[in-house]
């Protein structure tokens, strides 16, 4: 398994400073399971994070600390040793029995077949997971295989995490671990691939900006 697409640096950096919003939060942690080249990027920003505040005493944060974090995590992209392969095989939840990443399973359980489906339409299923976060809000969907998600824009931010199956966008093809970052002008239509179902983990900020009339009329009921 190789991850292509990874959160950017702003989500890592939150995620280690414990900065960002719970659901936000979930999806960077879920990431983190399946991608040691993210992991290894959070580890360097809390190392020299703590060394920064170590010796800080009472005195201000330097311009220049932020640039020194980001040049450290440059580094980390810089170095890909082979035994990163192997450990994305090991620490994959596809070798578990649930293909949920722990960060998950502590919200929702590890069976995804028990969960309370609730309908989007012909092709596509979500949960919506439960929170206290008031910023945005995370989902499981489950997507048929070969059948697309409705074509939609978006009035804020979009993670899209891959936890078994794939999809593909106008932009690329996201397979598991592969997390889709997308921003307030992005339209498009996310198609599953043939074979098996596609489930993800999708965390929003604002409500979707859908192009069909049905699924403009479900959305005030389905919380999309």
């Amino acid at each position: 398994m190789t991850i292509l697409h990874h959160p950017g640096d702003e989500l890592v950096l939150g995620y280690a400073a414990g900065s960002l919003a719970e659901s936000w939060s979930i999806a960077i942690a879920a990431h983190l399971t399946y991608c040691p080249i993210c992991r290894h990027k959070v580890e360097a920003a809390e190392h020299v994070g703590g060394s920064l505040l170590g010796g800080l005493e009472e005195e201000a944060l330097a311009p220049s600390a932020l640039d020194l974090v980001l040049s450290q995590i440059k580094g980390v992209e810089q170095e890909k040793p082979e035994q990163w392969q192997a450990s994305i095989e090991e620490s994959s939840p596809s070798k578990q029995e649930s293909i949920l990443p722990s960060a998950l399973q502590s919200y929702i359980g590890n069976d995804i077949d028990s969960l309370p489906w609730q309908r989007l339409g012909n092709d596509v299923s979500q949960y919506l997971i439960k929170t206290n976060d008031h910023e945005a809000k995370a989902r499981i969907l489950r997507i048929k295989a070969g059948r697309p998600v409705p074509s939609h824009g978006h009035r804020g931010r979009e993670l899209t995490l891959v936890l078994s199956g794939s999809f593909e966008d106008e932009f690329s093809k996201f397979r598991a671990g592969d997390l889709e970052d997308v921003a307030e002008e992005t339209v498009h239509k996310p198609i599953a691939a043939a074979g098996d179902d596609c489930i993800c983990l999708a965390v929003t900020d604002a409500p979707l900006r859908f192009k069909e009339l049905i699924p403009r009329i479900l959305q005030p009921v389905l919380n999309i």
